[in-house]
């Protein structure tokens, strides 16, 4: 079976490369950049006839999408090009996978629940209220999907990092090996989520062929909650960067033009039951994470 990968030099899409080494299926990664080391397609899936051609030429069966606008604050400024990579690049997606008769595995985010005041986890089913353009724009992808009518598992997450790529844990790395102090926001909780553990996850899915007839909008992110202070504190103390002071404050000390959500914990149980997926702690996964970051300077 033929599976093409969109967005694969990024930091999902570089797990699923490692990932998929062993799958019995033939993988294709496709991106609009090349990175050294990398064998890339290039694929600008906001072009619908060049999606339209891959899909036909190279017979593809599934399209995981893990290409995106991710930069929450700058989507504000430029939400039509936001809108073009995380709508309508989307719904071509979702057009060649309806005429393949194929199966379209889509990203998406916490933020389509961001103006929900939650105080317990978010389900599926519960109603989308983005509060910012990227929000906005990605719920829109999930519409097109719905809209288009192929056959599609959604997944939202939440807090992604890697060992590659910008992040939020790389940031942190940073910061807390070359400042004395640091303040970061405790008022906005959530779970960070492990690169690697939801490529495993979508894997899984894959190449155990779980995903027939059980179509749908699922959830996945470690396991626990944590806040960004909390998850920074962590970093700084599992990497060995005891000697930066680390200060909780209040979200309204660094302003935003987004109203981040507050609490964007999702809930996990329908993956876990449906799919039978085995999701690690946050904690567990932030230690395998610094050690390959160790091991892959060594």
């Amino acid at each position: 079976m033929n599976i093409l990968v969109t967005g694969s030099n990024g930091q999902l899409g570089t797990e699923m490369r490692i990932t998929s080494r062993s799958s019995r299926d033939n993988y294709i990664f496709t991106d609009i950049n090349d990175v050294p080391g990398a064998e890339t397609v290039r694929l600008d899936i906001t072009d619908a006839d060049a999606v339209e051609r891959i899909v036909r030429d190279r017979d593809i069966t599934i399209i995981i999408n893990c290409a995106a606008y991710t930069n929450v604050d700058k989507a504000e400024d430029d939400e039509a090009l936001a809108e073009l990579l995380n709508a309508k690049a989307v719904e071509n997606l979702a057009v060649a996978m309806k005429a393949r008769g194929g199966l379209l595995i889509h990203i998406s985010t916490d933020y389509v629940f961001g103006g929900n005041k939650n105080n317990t986890p978010c389900r599926e089913e519960e109603p989308a209220n983005p509060t910012g353009a990227y929000g906005r724009t990605k719920l829109h992808g999930e519409q097109a999907i719905g809209r288009i009518g192929c056959r599609s598992i959604i997944i939202r997450t939440a807090w992604l990092y890697s060992e590659y790529g910008k992040n939020f844990l790389k940031t942190m790395l940073s910061l807390t090996s070359s400042k004395p102090q640091l303040k970061v926001v405790f008022d906005q909780t959530g779970t960070p989520t492990y690169a690697g553990d939801l490529a495993e996850a979508i894997y899984d899915i894959v190449e155990n062929r779980k995903y027939e007839d059980r179509y749908g909008i699922y959830h996945y992110s470690n396991e626990g909650v944590c806040s960004w202070y909390d998850f920074t504190k962590m970093i700084a103390e599992y990497s060995g960067h005891t000697s930066c002071d680390i200060q909780p404050c209040h979200s309204s000390e660094f302003p935003s033009k987004v109203e981040r959500p507050s609490y964007s914990v999702l809930d996990k149980t329908r993956i876990k039951e449906i799919f039978g997926t085995v999701i690690p702690y946050w904690t567990d996964s932030l230690k395998r994470c610094l050690e390959n970051l160790k091991n892959s300077e060594k």
